[in-house]
């Protein structure tokens, strides 16, 4: 057989549950810290921007939280996702290896972000809860939110990394769309925002930026809460669904993965597909290889300190322990915007100092060309962010050509580039070159961490 194969679950498999993984850790998390007191810090504290039942999911230890009907009445319009076997690809590199995908191009904003986009909202509707601000990279976690902002009432303020609000304008549109308000960060709308705006009146902004005027903007106003869509326990939570079906379509294909593989920006999409299955593996032992693969031109796992720092440039969100090149990076402005934030998720930087994810970067360009190898054998093109995931999974596709060895190969294809053709267009044209962090901004971004005792 030649042909992709696709295998589906039907609405009865779609999960009831999120797993969490603080449940399996063989080392519990560092604490959250207050920003002002650097003490573990409190719900009390939380809700000044987030619901109850956020911060509830946030700070849990239990295995399996479940997941509300009306969440999941809105999950069936596109879940269970697809996953595929991706035979073409398998015939076009020649290689003995079996390649899966699991593709969240299938939700109404086209990635996986609409799978915790859509249990916040409910979860600040029900709390009464009447405008949300947030922050968006790419525009996927901006489209999503406003997306679930219409279905549950709830009016949406998105401030988009003003380098991305240039290169997708489609994207902002999408959004318009469903009735949000998109804000080019670092906007004068902000005290943060005019602050970065007197010291850098070019900047092309950053994730940590945008953060720090949502916050800020959330904090003004009791009706308003703040929603973060990575990076948080809570988000990654979310995304466990997409590896829990996972799991039961690859059983449905008499098939196990030797490796699992995703991108990492700020870790849920990674998280989401693996970590079902890395729990599963910290609780009875096993030998998949799971691989994060992020940007060179932003590499927070493989060249970033392990340390205590903000989420924001302002300084407004608790402190985190994770993998970071300091708050006020500011990443150059490649096209996987979704990749371009300065620290990782507490739980994968904590798995992967540990040694239980082996992260790795690649550059743009060969991610563009790994994008095209596949879009041309499996009729997907896939955005610049899992463009990433699809390097690493035909990279290891080809070891196993020149091994012979017949591995199996699972990754996330997080979502389709429909949005992004202008940068596909660049590529195609000669227009885009690798970009290179500058080490010298990043060593002063991390001699400003926080010093925590």
């Amino acid at each position: 057989m030649s042909d992709t194969v696709k295998y589906q679950l039907d609405e009865e498999h779609l999960p009831k549950h999120w797993y969490n993984i603080n449940a399996d850790l063989p080392v519990p998390l560092d604490p959250v810290l207050h920003p002002g007191t650097q003490q573990p810090i409190t719900a009390d504290e939380l809700a000044v921007i987030f619901p109850r039942a956020v911060i509830e999911q946030e700070m849990s230890t239990e295995r399996e939280i479940a997941i509300p009907e009306p969440v999941r009445e809105v999950y069936r319009q596109w879940r269970p996702s697809p996953l595929f076997r991706a035979r073409r690809l398998e015939k076009a590199l020649n290689t003995p290896a079996k390649i899966y995908y699991k593709y969240e191009g299938v939700s109404p904003a086209g990635s996986h972000k609409p799978n915790t986009a859509i249990p916040q909202a409910f979860y600040n509707k029900i709390e009464g809860v009447k405008r949300i601000a947030t922050e968006t990279g790419a525009g996927q976690w901006g489209s999503s939110l406003a997306l679930a902002g219409s279905f549950f009432g709830l009016e949406i303020v998105v401030y988009m990394v003003k380098v991305s609000f240039n290169q997708k304008p489609y994207r902002r549109a999408f959004m318009e769309t469903f009735g949000a308000q998109c804000i080019a960060s670092p906007s004068t709308t902000t005290a943060s925002g005019r602050a970065i705006l007197a010291e850098h009146p070019d900047s092309t902004g950053s994730l940590g930026i945008a953060i720090s005027e949502a916050v800020e903007v959330a904090a003004q106003r009791d009706d308003t809460k703040y929603a973060l869509g990575s990076v948080l326990n809570h988000v990654l939570l979310h995304q466990t669904v997409t590896g829990i079906e996972a799991m039961e379509q690859m059983a449905m294909a008499g098939a196990h993965p030797d490796m699992i593989i995703g991108c990492t920006g700020g870790g849920s999409n990674f998280a989401g597909l693996a970590f079902p299955y890395l729990g599963k593996q910290l609780r009875e032992g096993g030998n998949i290889e799971f691989i994060a693969v992020e940007p060179s031109a932003c590499p927070t796992l493989t060249k970033g300190l392990f340390a205590y720092d903000f989420g924001d440039t302002a300084h407004l969100t608790p402190l985190c322990k994770m993998f970071t090149l300091g708050s006020s990076f500011v990443p150059p402005g490649f096209h996987a915007g979704g990749l371009r934030y300065h620290g990782m998720a507490p739980q994968v930087s904590h798995l992967a100092k540990l040694g239980y994810i082996a992260p790795r970067s690649y550059n743009q360009l060969e991610c563009f060309a790994a994008g095209l190898q596949f879009a041309k054998a499996e009729g997907i093109i896939p955005a610049p962010e899992a463009n990433h995931a699809v390097r690493a999974a035909i990279e290891e596709a080809e070891k196993c050509r020149e091994s012979g060895e017949a591995k199996t190969i699972l990754f996330m294809l997080s979502g389709h580039g429909n949005f992004d053709m202008q940068a596909y267009t660049d590529y195609l044209g000669g227009k885009l070159k690798d970009l290179v962090y500058a080490e010298s901004e990043v060593a002063m971004a991390l001699a400003g961490l926080p010093s925590v005792g």
